[in-house]
């Protein structure tokens, strides 16, 4: 039983993921796998995401991992990182509209880009560091400051229709969610591979987390 499978249905930064949690948790088994049964018998689970919503709710169903990832919400630690959390929500408008995996309700939807309030044009995709606020405590923020800053690369952004779901905040034009959490699953915007000091905290504090919050 592998200690964290990282799941492969053809779209997400695979090795990258897995080669920043080996780097947190070098006595880790880490798997990247396409195997359902693997998946569901690893103590943790990373669900990450790049590229079109439509062609990664295709590879998603397709592989069978829509019930997978059904199964995995709540029952053990679950970390879905940015289309991954876009994919845990009901809906995005994203290809002219693409029905998601609902766990968490709410829809996705584009940046309206236009200007800050500084005059500074607001480039759609947002592409690069961010702050973040904490919206409330969690485990998975121990030892990462308020405000801290993260690697972002996304056109669209998650409106979550429960507030109480949002644990860490953003700002691009408007605030919008950058950290997602519910029971046992922690879902981000952000790349947390991709954010040097910050991001592998965050994966270090997944890879130590009971999932009790």
């Amino acid at each position: 039983m592998a200690d964290i499978a990282v799941m492969d249905y053809g779209m997400g930064n695979l090795r990258s993921v897995a080669n920043a949690v080996r780097k947190v948790a070098p006595h880790a088994e880490v798997v990247i796998s396409q195997n359902a049964e693997e998946i569901l018998r690893a103590e943790r689970v990373i669900f990450p995401g790049v590229g079109a919503i439509r062609d990664c709710m295709a590879e998603i169903r397709a592989a069978g991992f829509d019930k997978v990832i059904a199964e995995i919400h709540n029952a053990k630690p679950l970390l879905a990182i940015c289309v991954g959390m876009q994919a845990l929500m009901s809906y995005s408008e994203e290809n002219n509209g693409v029905e998601c995996l609902n766990l968490f309700a709410g829809e996705v939807k584009r940046f309206p880009g236009g200007r800050a309030a500084d005059g500074s044009q607001l480039k759609v995709p947002l592409m690069g560091w961010n702050s973040v606020r904490q919206s409330r405590p969690h485990p998975l923020w121990q030892g990462i400051a308020d405000d801290a800053r993260f690697y972002f690369v996304h056109s669209y952004y998650v409106q979550a229709e429960d507030e109480g779901l949002v644990a860490g905040i953003s700002d691009y034009g408007l605030s919008f969610p950058a950290a997602l959490a519910s029971g046992k699953t922690f879902a981000t915007q952000f790349h947390p591979e991709k954010s040097h000091t910050n991001g592998l905290k965050l994966l270090h504090n997944f890879v130590n987390w009971s999932g009790e919050c």
